[in-house]
């Protein structure tokens, strides 16, 4: 697709969030990966590790319904007025112990989203970044394998890289599918992708 009309499309994300209430455009990525992959259902109760601005705390909340929860966690507060069944947590995902989760849940999770992406330096042509989101990841593997109950689902965003086939094969080992991803509403310029995990098998 030629870059003009590519950026065309990233822009009207943004506008589209703005019309429709979204603290931020990567919305519309959760809910691409909700269409093709059925990871959120109603009812369900999901953990959002590094929710702010709060775009998924939105989209997963309005997803699960009144009969749902949904819990984030986040060093930062989030920019919205959360439903009463979205809670969000200020908290280090390094620090919060994997009770408190469950104590808040009432028991295990459905699903664990992450759009936790590490602050980007550009270093050594971006591997740095590369390693430290698969650092992240290998965090939300060892949270999701905690927290989720049998069968549940998981979808982590990760930066593409040496490491990125590995991090691939240990989501593997935990879930009966795992696979990479990435939605169109992701900048074409990122090197982004997302690891979607459905049927978690505890070990």
């Amino acid at each position: 697709m030629p870059t003009v009309a590519r950026r065309e499309i990233q822009d009207a994300y943004f506008r589209r969030a703005r019309a429709e209430g979204y603290v931020a455009r990567s919305a519309y990525k959760l809910i691409e990966i909700v269409e093709r992959t059925s990871l959120i259902h109603r009812g369900d109760r999901v953990l959002d590790l590094g929710c702010a601005p709060g775009s998924w705390l939105q989209v997963a909340g309005g997803l699960v319904g009144a009969g749902g929860l949904v819990i984030g966690v986040d060093l930062n507060p989030t920019a919205i007025t959360p439903g009463p069944n979205v809670r969000a947590i200020v908290g280090n995902v390094f620090q919060t112990e994997p009770g408190v989760l469950l104590e808040q849940n009432g028991g295990p999770f459905d699903a664990v989203l992450s759009d936790m992406a590490p602050r980007t330096s550009g270093g050594a042509g971006g591997s740095v970044d590369h390693f430290r989101s698969v650092a992240l990841c290998r965090r939300v593997l060892e949270l999701a394998s905690q927290l989720l109950r049998p069968g549940g689902r998981l979808a982590m965003k990760v930066f593409e890289g040496k490491a990125y086939t590995d991090l691939l094969r240990e989501t593997r080992s935990t879930f009966e599918r795992a696979r990479g991803f990435k939605p169109k509403a992701s900048r074409d310029v990122s090197r982004e992708m997302y690891i979607i995990g459905t049927g978690f098998v505890r070990t």
